[in-house]
């Protein structure tokens, strides 16, 4: 049985809302992206799971995990899959990309244990 490949994900917006960034972490190495528009958290949550399923299917990474922090997104994102059709432009955006490259789960986890958090909240030390 050979595991799922891992990716974690993570946005943010300093202030909310505020310039959008974003972190995905594979294999160990950590993505940053900026540049990502203007929003709140709830839309940098759900582009860092797009960009992190981008990056994962440049990768060649197939039947992945991905893993997030943000339980709202990660429930609709799951909703979004189940339902096959979008409700909004983030679940559209998520949708089109899962057609070709279909995660094969999308799971919740603490913040602390977020690898694309702790990547995040060390650009930005208190």
């Amino acid at each position: 049985m050979s595991l799922r490949p891992k990716v974690f994900f993570d946005g943010g917006c300093r202030p909310n809302p505020g310039p959008i960034e974003a972190a995905a972490v594979i294999r160990g190495e950590t993505h940053l992206f900026d540049d990502l528009g203007h929003g709140g958290n709830g839309d940098a949550e759900w582009l860092a799971l797009i960009r992190a399923l981008e990056l994962a299917t440049a990768l060649g990474l197939r039947d992945i995990e991905l893993i997030g922090d943000a339980l709202p997104v990660v429930r609709r994102a799951n909703a979004a899959l189940e339902r096959g059709t979008p409700r909004d432009g983030h679940e559209a955006a998520f949708l089109a990309l899962a057609a070709t490259s279909p995660p094969g789960r999308i799971r919740w986890i603490k913040r602390e244990q977020n690898l694309a958090g702790i990547a995040l909240a060390r650009r930005h030390p208190r």
